[in-house]
């Protein structure tokens, strides 16, 4: 085992390359660029002996990655962003089609406004797609994370695609120390794959699809997609356990970090988490029984897990990097179905922050937390909270004066709140 200082980028990677996959159908877009363009250099040299093609778009990319999984061959592909939404219509597909492949997804917010830096709309937009995700939040996750996803995806009681999620820039393009494992170690766990009733030949075509299904069976199958999603759970925690034998690295579906004798506790995705973590140790320093639960698998869905970490609390600040429009948080919404109707079940406080890359200073932390002992103490949680400071707040309200403005210019009604 070597340690390296990898981007995340670099760090998704080489967990391909030790992951021995053969094909990577690609399609480049920021900030996922270097991480095609790694493994180009490494099937250039001769490091990496697969077949990397560069399509036209993300669509053909997913079509690619899908149609070569069906033939029992071991793939890895990546995009971010607008690029994982032009290729939604194929996500749908190939996981319908259960065909078992690696994509690395690093997030950036979505257009319109256009920005480069990071939140979780996109990947969140695939949430019901019948891809599974795993979540980083270290560089050192993500190459890990790539080794349980190709495990995951390609154990029969699965069978689906998974999504390995990072955020762009804070940690595509960030370098942090790595270890990379033994490469006949990384193999030895990783396996071959086995494509058992996949056997789509070039040279053989036979077909294991129909064109169109009525209501009855198209419900068997999605329902069949979603048990074998929920298989994903127990999967999860048998490769981890033999990931955790193979490289000394544990990575369970929900981390938890200081909730054994916390009151209230931070809920979040992603790396931002580790602000979360520096503000629960600043926030311990100060007498503050607080904890963080973060969900590293986000589907299946870790309910029973999540349920664990989180009865007996008296208060839980949920911290949504993504905005449903229209209702809120997405991981506040799940979070409170899951915890609908349970006894000792905290009172959750919603938060909104990190849009488009918006940093969370670590006085946002404190005052979150200080909501959510107030509402715990008060039985009344308050309304979603989009994080600003009153600083933002200002330029926010010059922007509208000079909206305003040009409104009353262009002689337009002014609906400016």
């Amino acid at each position: 085992m070597t340690r390296r200082l990898l981007t995340g980028n670099a760090a998704a990677a080489w967990g391909a390359r030790l992951a021995g996959v053969d094909y990577v159908p690609a399609f480049p877009i920021t900030p996922q660029t270097e991480i095609i363009e790694t493994l180009a250099h490494w099937t250039d040299t001769g490091e990496l002996d697969c077949r990397l093609v560069t399509l036209e778009s993300e669509h053909s990319m997913a079509t690619a990655a899908g149609a070569a999984a069906a033939t029992g061959v071991r793939v890895f592909t990546a995009t971010s962003s607008q690029g994982l939404l032009y290729a939604m219509e194929m996500l749908y597909t190939v996981a319908g089609w259960r065909a078992p492949f690696v994509l690395v997804n690093v997030s950036r917010g979505l257009s319109a406004p256009i920005t480069l830096e990071p939140d979780h709309n996109d990947i969140l937009a695939a949430r019901d797609s019948g891809f599974l995700q795993i979540h980083c939040a270290t560089c050192q996750e993500v190459l890990d994370s790539v080794l349980l996803a190709f495990r995951l995806a390609e154990d029969q009681r699965v069978r689906l695609p998974v999504i390995v999620n990072m955020d762009g820039f804070y940690l595509s393009f960030t370098r942090e120390p790595v270890e990379i494992p033994n490469g006949d170690k990384a193999r030895g766990f990783v396996g071959t794959f086995e494509s058992g009733m996949q056997k789509f030949r070039a040279s053989a075509p036979v077909s294991q699809a129909v064109v169109v299904l009525g209501g009855s069976p198209y419900s068997y199958f999605r329902y069949e997609m979603h048990l074998a999603s929920l298989n994903g759970l127990m999967v999860y925690d048998e490769v981890a356990d033999e990931f955790a034998r193979t490289c000394g690295r544990r990575h369970e579906a929900v981390e938890v970090f200081r909730t054994e004798d916390a009151e209230f506790v931070f809920v979040m995705i992603g790396s931002f988490a580790l602000k979360a973590k520096d503000a629960v140790d600043r926030l311990r320093d100060a007498g503050v029984k607080i904890g963080l639960v973060r969900p590293r698998l986000l589907r299946p869905f870790p309910e029973a897990r999540l349920r664990e970490a989180l009865l007996g609390k008296k208060g839980a600040a949920v911290i949504d990097q993504n905005i449903s429009l229209g209702k809120g948080g997405v991981l506040f919404t799940e979070l409170a179905s899951a915890l609908y109707g349970q006894k000792d079940a905290p009172v959750l406080t919603s938060f909104i922050g990190g849009l488009g890359g918006r940093d969370l200073a670590p006085e946002e932390f404190y005052e979150m937390a200080a909501i959510t002992r107030q509402a715990a103490e008060s039985g009344q949680a308050p309304p979603p909270r989009l994080l600003y400071t009153e600083e933002e707040l200002r330029e926010v309200r010059k922007l509208q004066a000079i909206a305003q403005v040009e409104r009353g210019r262009l002689g337009l009604e002014d609906k400016t709140r």
